[in-house]
């Protein structure tokens, strides 16, 4: 059932994903995904995207351009593919039809499979009847051994049979696990293998297909491990070597179910991109739902690490088999810590696209436009954990001063005082040259160590206010929000006459 330690020695690893386009990509597949590409690039061997489109009822057209386009921005890239062409193409099971109808008529010659008649109305009965009498659940074989004409004498006959395989008494059970060691399944019923249509069942394809890709190691989550006998038995009846087995842990919820697009909206990968997440902090974290930390020298654990940290020290044996809940916490966390590591230029692109969508910045921006995101960025670095975060911080920097709009909670906490600040800061600040000044920064006055030592004498030292106090009704002029980037580098920022424009106007309305 595995590859002897010689031949492996000899054989790269081959590696696959095989995801169905069926809806927005999972987030498993990139959990799976992760780990086949960092053993792969570790020991040299290939990552393989295969899609695997025989589900016709699911199958939605879209869906296989967004896997590519989710897994390209994790960067989980892959050597051969659908798009990318490879020594086995094609990689689609929708375009290998071909391919698997002489290994069902070898396994039908052979006894190993057999036709079945069935309706779906039977079947259901035919479940019902096993709940009903706690009867073990699976295909009475009622076709077994039956040509068509016998049986199509009895009830439920359906003109288009499927194909399903004859599970012997004798079936193993029992397998080897990358991951799990020595793992027992339950006993499989006669599994269909061909569907009415003509399209081969998930259990046959992916057998053939891994054989004929020469794919060395099975990656998948534990829920598959009750079909791990199936594809055993097929390899065997087929002559076939079959491939290592790891069965990682599965991804569970904070009530440790597993998680599922219906109940999260987080199992679907988009939706990280949507929120603003960090593809390498993603990455880091799905790593870190199977696999420890990286141990340094000293014994300390190391939650952060790239991709390739993460591949350099990957084995099967450091796995743990329980997992981990999928805790948003703390990849809110991870995703703060890689924002703050970016470049200021490199955290400005990120954010661009988030900017624009949200209508903070015009497609396409123009560059001066991008010039002063470029000085926004610093101010909000270590303000912001998603880059979904930055938009109520950025945009009143590119609001007409005229349409800014004072959020309600940012009017409710102006206090009494609010008037009287108002009047002092713009009386404070009026004096103060905002021209430009030289090209190397020098003979500019309307700086931000100018405007807070002008405002401190104006408000805390000439009215008295306790600086925790003082500068509330300017941030809220200025900025329209209770929370905002750090005021005086931002009034630098807007420049002498729109810092003045937007306190009169506050001051009109207290």
């Amino acid at each position: 059932m595995s590859t002897s330690p010689a031949a492996e020695s000899v054989r790269k690893p081959r590696l696959r994903v095989a995801p169905s386009p069926t809806g927005d990509p999972h987030v498993g597949t990139a959990y799976v995904s992760i780990f086949d590409l960092a053993f792969a690039r570790q020991q040299g061997g290939s990552f393989i995207l295969r899609i695997e489109d025989t589900d016709r009822a699911r199958f939605q057209e879209d869906s296989e351009q967004q896997l590519y386009d989710t897994l390209h921005w994790l960067g989980l890239g892959w050597d051969e593919g659908p798009d990318k062409g490879g020594p086995f193409a094609p990689y689609k099971q929708s375009e290998r039809l071909d391919t698997y109808r002489p290994y069902v008529e070898q396994l039908i010659a052979d006894g190993h499979a057999y036709h079945c008649w069935c309706s779906s109305e039977r079947l259901k009965e035919m479940r019902e009847v096993q709940q009903k009498t706690k009867q073990p659940t699976g295909y009475d074989r009622m076709c077994l051994g039956k040509t068509k004409e016998e049986r199509a004498k009895l009830p439920g006959f359906n003109e288009t049979p499927v194909v399903r395989m004859h599970i012997p008494d004798d079936a193993p059970l029992q397998f080897d696990d990358l991951i799990m060691g020595p793992t027992k399944a339950p006993r499989p019923d006669d599994q269909v293998i061909l569907k009415a249509d003509g399209f081969p069942t998930y259990h046959l394809a992916v057998v053939v297909d891994d054989h004929l890709m020469k794919i060395t190691h099975v990656v998948r989550g534990q829920e598959w491990i009750s079909s791990t006998p199936k594809h055993i038995l097929l390899y065997q009846w087929l002559g076939w070597e079959a491939p290592q087995f790891a069965h990682i842990p599965l991804l569970r919820d904070e009530k440790k179910a597993k998680i599922s697009k219906r109940k999260s909206p987080w199992a679907k990968l988009t939706w990280f991109q949507e929120q603003g997440y960090l593809p390498e902090a993603l990455v880091n974290f799905l790593a870190l739902q199977g696999h420890p930390p990286i141990i340094e020298g000293d014994g300390t654990e190391r939650e952060t690490f790239s991709f390739e940290e993460f591949s350099e020290h990957f084995a099967w044996g450091k796995i743990n088999p329980a997992g981990a809940v999928f805790n948003l916490d703390k990849l809110l966390w991870l995703n703060g810590h890689y924002l703050r590591e970016l470049t200021e230029q490199d955290l400005a692109q990120r954010l661009l696209p988030f900017l624009q969508r949200d209508g903070a910045l015009p497609q396409p921006a123009s560059l001066p436009e991008l010039g002063r995101l470029n000085e926004i960025v610093p101010l909000i670095q270590t303000r912001i954990n998603l880059l979904s975060e930055a938009t109520p911080l950025v945009a009143p920097f590119y609001v007409a001063d005229d349409a800014l709009e004072i959020a309600e909670d940012a009017r409710k906490q102006l206090k009494e005082s609010a008037p009287e600040v108002l009047d002092a800061a713009i009386a404070a600040l009026e004096p103060i040259s905002g021209a430009i000044g030289n090209p190397d920064g020098s003979g500019r006055e309307w700086t931000a160590a100018r405007l807070e030592e002008a405002l401190r004498a104006a408000i805390v030292d000439g009215l008295g206010i306790k600086p925790r106090l003082a500068f509330g009704p300017i941030r809220t002029a200025v900025s329209g929000q209770r929370i905002s980037p750090p005021l005086f580098e931002s009034m630098e920022i807007l420049g002498k006459e729109s810092t003045l424009r937007r306190l009169k106007a506050l001051r009109a309305t207290v």
